[in-house]
């Protein structure tokens, strides 16, 4: 048929439509434009709440037990220390992002500062990524900038002085049972305890300190102590952490300060491993080293300023949990925001939501 024909006969439908066919032709139209426009405008400001307002996050591994357990789903806030603009050209709620282009950014006044055992979330900084593309981290910040932190046999001081000890602060313990007594792993379980192994009547045991206590009470059980590696046990240089790898493990660091901006450094074969990341990787300068001797963006000195402030970040499940002992500082361009709510959580193990943590607030 030609395409005149085709036209005429287009023509003659419409001459013979009658006035209600014609309404309702117009109004589906209507309907489907406007269900369009609540789409683009809800699309806007879903992305427009994610980038300045609030964000959803899963905690995917146990390392913040048992303040925050696998499965829990989270709100964090963006608002508490000021969004960040946009630093890259990406696909709304996606990981693809346009490689090679930065844009200009700047962080929004919030409404508090970080404080000491805040529980924060952060972009991981060791990533090779764009900033606001690297995998996102939760952990507590135990060191602000300018702190000095040290770990004697497993605990933290921060400027001298022992830190806060929470109740939902998990460690590993090494439990001795009598002469042909066992452990049940049900009831270590079932007492909130994570039973890592054992044989010979000695175990060890993943859980609070609380349960640490109730536990050297069981009858089967002749002594309960924190199970702490040995000072000269090399942990950290195996996993090839630049930061780490001055240091032996997590259960003994000897002090250092946290980074802040202003704060000058004398570099040296000995610290290096403080400085490395923080001076090549965060605040990107070209260095060279020689034994003692540096050489900075062309430079030959051995003194550097510090241009941003750093955090020191730790899981609560001390014994489980990959995080500033082993690769470093967390830059403060990093911080996306603070935990606040917990708006759901899911049981993997009983495929059953935890009623009980629906909603709850996050300390």
């Amino acid at each position: 048929m030609s395409r005149k024909k085709k036209s005429s006969k287009k023509a003659r439908f419409w001459e013979n439509s009658t006035d209600k066919e014609k309404a309702e032709a117009a109004k589906a139209k209507h309907w489907a434009r406007e269900w369009l426009d609540a789409l683009i405008w809800a699309a806007i400001a879903a992305i427009i709440l994610r980038t300045f307002f609030f964000g959803a996050y899963r905690i995917p591994t146990p390392s913040m037990e048992k303040t925050l357990l696998t499965g829990d789903f989270l709100i964090v806030t963006k608002l508490a220390y000021g969004p960040r603009t946009p630093m890259t050209l990406s696909v709304p709620f996606t990981d693809i992002y346009m490689p090679g282009v930065n844009l200009p950014w700047f962080r929004i006044p919030g409404y508090s500062e970080i404080q000491r055992d805040d529980i924060v979330v952060f972009n991981y900084p060791i990533d090779i990524a764009p900033v606001s593309v690297k995998t996102n981290y939760i952990k507590r910040a135990v060191g602000m900038p300018g702190d000095d932190l040290r770990i004697d046999n497993k605990i933290l001081y921060v400027n001298g002085e022992q830190s806060e000890q929470f109740e939902t602060l998990m460690y590993n313990y090494r439990v001795t049972t009598a002469d042909r007594a066992r452990l049940s792993p049900t009831r270590v379980r079932e007492a909130g305890g994570n039973l890592l192994n054992g044989n010979n009547g000695e175990y060890i045991i993943n859980m609070t300190p609380e349960l640490a206590e109730d536990m050297a009470d069981w009858s089967e059980v002749t002594s309960v102590g924190k199970y702490i590696l040995p000072e000269d046990f090399d942990l950290f240089n195996r996993r090839g952490f630049n930061f780490g790898s001055g240091f032996k493990n997590h259960d003994h660091m000897e002090e250092f300060t946290v980074p802040y901006s202003g704060q000058e450094v004398e570099l040296s074969r000995d610290n290096w491993h403080l400085y490395q990341d923080i001076l090549e990787r965060y605040e990107r300068n070209s260095v060279r080293r020689d034994g003692d001797n540096f050489t900075i963006n062309g430079e030959e000195t051995n003194r550097y300023t510090i241009q941003k402030d750093y955090y020191f970040m730790m899981g609560d499940n001390r014994d489980d949990s990959e995080d500033s002992r082993y690769w470093g500082f967390v830059p403060d361009d990093h911080i996306i925001g603070k935990a606040g709510i917990i708006y759901f959580s899911w049981d993997g193990e009983r495929w059953l939501p935890r009623f009980n943590r629906i909603l709850n607030l996050i300390h």
